[in-house]
């Protein structure tokens, strides 16, 4: 067998697990996580055919620029339910 197509196999399962996770978790921030691996994935792939400067795109643009933003959009727009129940309580 050969190498290349082991590791083909192996990261093109990676890349649906993980994109069927980010549709499937109820955390925004694991969803974000799953979609980092995504896309890292993704350029792996890039990676193996031979494509280095479209795999550096990939990481710099989406894994860098894509992916922090949306970290910080859930950051920012996640609620913490304990405060709210102490205020009510108080």
């Amino acid at each position: 067998m050969n190498y290349e197509l082991i590791a083909f196999a192996l990261f093109a399962l990676l890349t649906l697990a993980s994109a069927v996770g980010v549709v499937l978790m109820q955390d925004p921030w694991h969803s974000a996580l799953l979609l980092g691996v995504a896309l890292l994935s993704v350029a792996i792939h890039y990676v193996m055919l031979a494509a280095e400067f479209v795999a550096m795109m990939q990481v710099l643009v989406y894994v860098g620029g894509v992916l922090v933003l949306i970290t910080f959009a859930v950051m920012l727009t996640q609620r913490d339910d304990s405060d709210t129940d102490e205020v009510v309580q108080a």
